[in-house]
């Protein structure tokens, strides 16, 4: 055959069957690129799953040169940087816990104490390394900041306020910001969080979420304790970290005024699909009422025009500020109304109290042994209690006065105080107040669930071994209820009524007071002795060893003194020796002594309760039983009315009485020398038998 001839053959069979060649083409690139798609969406999927949740992956083919390739995978999250400021060890404790948590997502977390990290020189860098910096910070005395954070706050307020470092210095830094803080510090409370959060934001800085805040105050936290807030916070955050892994976009387009967000997006959705809801990430925040922003935002929100858009997160405080208003117009309209309305209106009010003892605190008091009475009051067995009961010593109280520590009940009506003393026994469990603002309970009630209590406790140590059967008989019948158990006895408001009821169960009372309720101790019915706390003499170490919440503490202090010398009644100063803090004010204690003229100074060192992230105490504030007595000595020598009665070495505590207290058993002038107390027995048997006569008091 012609060769020719073959190729045209050839040529128009290809021609006639040309459909058939086209298909198949088209099935054999088809089945290609099918291939290739599902080779690629199965290593994405194994990538994803097994691979680090920080990194996201871009999963889109691309033909280079006829092959399939894949573009990098992106990393959105480098990790955690946790920033802490803390002068007690809590926020440390936070950071460390934050840290592990973070660590389980397969992300690399850094714990770094604001003490040592220089912002100059490396927080620039978090602008690009892609890090999320947390920083968890404490709001010290004063409201300023811890001394590990002084610093890197005083760095940062600069830095936003100074024009040369301009307003986008720290763009693209990403944080979250959690305070710790005291409410009962109303004019303090959670500064340096504030502060913080707004410096970042002033230097273009992104949040991540908005700034919450833990509260000290159990009576106030909104979950019960400051432990309780962090957790709740930290749920939220570690979510919104797994969302920021995903490579989840930013709520809202960014253009946010105040930090608030506020954009177009958020509006149209919020008002067309209100019954959908924003983003799930928008419903968290809306969710989270414990949170707020910074100072200036809220100075913001409270000064806009009526124009502007209200945030979800905001319509709690305005639904509030609207009840207050619709209340005061309801109080104006009905101002003639009868007396049987107020009353009402004052029962609902009362109704709508808070108790006073949360459930976190009720769990942290159980477990230390308190036999807690309704809302607010407790009771609980002494150590020397025990003692006695086995037949062995008593307390200073029974060397001092004679009472029988068997015999005693340790209870408080008001669990609250006014202070937060650096020594205090309980480390700061019970709530803190400046103001009677709980339910409260009947006297009748408290003393009778009291008394109910504490022979339940006496009634464990029936047949234990080493017990006296009399002792434990004469122990069922409390004679003296010593009310300085925790808190602050003289602000539960029928205190009075309390008194009379346990005077008329001849139950003799010690009441001890903080110093800065002067009013209430004008206004306190006779007890048989009443206590006032001087833990220091000068109104710089008061601040530091009591830390008291009233503003003008130390004005009260002193009008607590002067109304002590003006009750017509036994009267003790009791004095707390802090080593290093407050032994050296000898003068100044004489000062204090003229002032409130008590009849007895009872000089105690400070009791050791171990370590607490609530003080920075440790065993050198303990001073030796020797240091204690040369105080005493030096400080009788100052006050020339007083002499030096007795001691009690076990608990490291001596009595300084008035001399008249002296002259009147008629014994010689001297009556206490160090390691004799003969001639004082015959005093304090003097001491005990006026005790007794103001014991049968009405």
């Amino acid at each position: 055959m012609d060769p020719w001839n073959f190729f045209y053959t050839c040529l128009t069979s290809l021609w006639l069957h040309r459909f058939y060649i086209y298909s198949s083409v088209a099935l054999g690139i088809s089945i290609w690129i099918c291939i290739q798609f599902f080779t690629s969406k199965t290593i994405k999927k194994d990538e994803k799953f097994n691979g680090n949740p920080a990194s996201a992956e871009v999963a889109e083919d691309k033909l280079v040169n006829g092959y399939a390739t894949m573009k990098a995978k992106e990393v959105y999250v480098a990790g955690v940087k946790i920033f802490y400021g803390s002068q007690t060890g809590t926020a440390k404790r936070f950071a460390k816990g934050l840290a592990e948590a973070v660590t389980s997502l397969n992300l690399s977390a850094e714990v770094i104490n604001m003490g040592d990290y220089d912002p100059d020189d490396s927080l620039t860098e978090e602008t690009t390394s892609r890090n999320i910096c947390v920083f968890l910070v404490a709001t010290y005395t004063d409201g300023q900041p811890t001394e590990n954070a002084a610093w890197f706050c005083k760095w940062l307020e600069e830095t936003a306020n100074d024009f040369r470092f301009g307003k986008m210095y720290l763009k693209g830094l990403r944080y979250a910001v959690f305070g710790l803080g005291n409410s009962v510090y109303v004019d303090h409370y959670n500064t340096v969080g504030r502060n913080i959060d707004r410096w970042l934001w002033m230097l273009s800085a992104s949040r991540i979420m908005t700034r919450a805040e833990g509260d000290c105050n159990v009576a106030q936290s909104k979950h019960g304790s400051i432990e309780a807030d962090f957790e709740a916070w930290k749920t939220k955050f570690l979510g919104r970290l797994q969302a920021l892994c995903k490579g989840e976009k930013k709520p809202c387009s960014g253009k946010c005024k105040k930090g608030k967000c506020k954009s177009q997006g958020k509006q149209s959705k919020e008002s067309s699909d209100h019954e959908h809801g924003a983003s799930e990430y928008e419903n968290a925040e809306a969710e989270e009422f414990f949170e707020t922003t910074s100072e200036e935002e809220s100075n913001a929100e409270e000064a806009g025009d009526t124009n502007s858009v209200i945030d979800v997160e905001d319509l709690g405080k305005i639904m509030s500020h609207m009840k207050k208003a619709k209340k005061e117009r309801e109080l104006e309209e009905g101002g003639g109304r009868t007396s049987l309305s107020q009353e009402s209106a004052g029962r609902k009010e009362e109704g709508e109290r808070r108790e006073m003892i949360t459930a976190a605190l009720r769990e942290a008091l159980t477990k230390q042994g308190y036999k807690l009475i309704g809302s607010h009051s407790g009771v609980k067995l002494c150590r020397w209690t025990k003692s006695m009961l086995r037949g062995r010593g008593g307390c200073y109280k029974h060397t001092f006065y004679g009472i029988e520590s068997h015999r005693c009940m340790e209870a408080t009506p008001s669990l609250a105080c006014a202070n937060k003393c650096v020594f205090c026994w309980r480390h700061h469990t019970n709530p803190v107040g400046t103001e009677w603002r709980w339910k409260m309970d009947q006297p009748e009630m408290i003393l009778r669930e009291a008394i109910e209590n504490h022979q339940n406790m006496i009634k464990q140590f029936k047949g234990v071994s080493g017990v006296k059967a009399d002792r434990f008989e004469e122990a069922m019948t409390a004679k003296h209820c010593a009310l300085s158990l925790v808190g602050e006895p003289i602000m539960y408001p029928e205190i009075n009524r309390f008194l009379k009821l346990l005077h008329q169960h001849n139950i003799s009372s010690f009441l001890v007071t903080n110093a800065q309720f002067p009013e209430e101790i004008r206004n306190l019915e006779p007890v048989t002795q009443l206590y006032v706390s001087v833990d220091a003499s000068t109104k710089d170490s008061l601040k530091k060893i009591d830390r008291p919440l009233f503003k003008d503490f130390w004005q009260r202090f002193l009008d607590s003194l002067k109304a002590l010398s003006e009750k017509q009644q036994r009267t003790v100063y009791r004095l707390t020796l802090v080593k290093a803090w407050n032994v050296d004010e000898l003068k100044a204690y004489a000062e204090l002594v003229s002032l409130g003229k008590p009849d007895f100074i009872e000089v105690k060192g400070v009791t050791y309760c171990g370590e607490s992230s609530a003080s920075n105490l440790t065993m050198a504030n303990v001073p030796w039983h020797e240091e204690v007595v040369h105080f005493v000595q030096e400080l009788a020598d100052l006050i020339p009315d007083y002499e030096i009665a007795c001691e009690h070495e076990h608990s490291n505590c001596l009595l300084i009485a008035h001399k008249k207290k002296i002259q009147m058993c008629a014994l010689p002038h001297r009556t206490w020398e160090s390691g004799s107390q003969r001639d004082a027995l015959q005093v304090l048997c003097c001491f005990r038998t006026e005790m007794l006569q103001q014991t049968r008091m009405p």
